[in-house]
């Protein structure tokens, strides 16, 4: 019986020291900003209110989104998100609050079948392959962007950089503990499907 406890004892204990190495990995990652020009930014979406106006959280992806588009990081914008409990279709709200900002509607991609971050790394590459896009930069909160890189270079997009907006909640915490297990529920995943291949866009 000693020995059984000893050994869940040691398992917690790696796994514990795991949980924090991994974390403050995903968080060095996710707070650097890797700011490159490409053929378009990613903006995964979140809590749409009800009476339709953004969440903070939301709302400070779209301005990161719109700071790098007036600096010329990119020409085109995809929005992502899909219906929310609260009844709207968070990619038609983000695009509405970007063309609110000035943002023509061409610049504007809209991905309403966004409903999880590996969809939209499905969505966008299929998007990418059908336009010529070959790079994307995400914008999202910091716990998230080591999983997004990831997913959209598992569908074949190579070029991926990332960069958060400066907003913070007691929240990111509990983010973190569920990145966690997301992020290796999604290698588990790749490890028992056939590897995947994918239409190279052309020049």
């Amino acid at each position: 019986m000693l020995m059984v406890k000893r050994f869940v004892l040691s398992g917690l204990i790696l796994l514990g020291s795991w949980f924090v190495l991994h974390s403050a990995v995903v968080t060095a990652d996710g707070l650097t900003d890797d700011v490159q020009p490409v053929d378009c930014l990613v903006v995964l979406g979140n809590t749409v209110n009800p009476d339709g106006s953004l969440s903070a959280r939301l709302q400070a992806r779209l301005d990161k989104a719109l700071e790098l588009y007036h600096q010329g990081v990119s020409p085109l914008i995809l929005v992502s998100g899909g219906l929310g409990q609260e009844g709207h279709y968070e990619a038609t709200v983000m695009q509405r609050y970007l063309v609110a900002q000035g943002v023509p509607t061409h610049a504007i991609l809209i991905d309403n079948e966004g409903n999880n971050t590996q969809a939209t790394a499905r969505n966008y590459a299929r998007i990418a392959r059908q336009r010529h896009l070959r790079s994307a930069l995400v914008v999202s909160q910091f716990f998230h962007l080591s999983r997004t890189k990831r997913l959209l270079r598992g569908q074949g997009i190579t070029v991926v950089y990332a960069a958060h907006p400066s907003y913070y909640e007691w929240r990111d915490a509990y983010a973190l503990t569920r990145e966690f297990f997301a992020y290796y529920a999604y290698l588990l995943s790749q490890s028992q499907d056939p590897p995947a291949t994918h239409d190279s866009p052309a020049a």
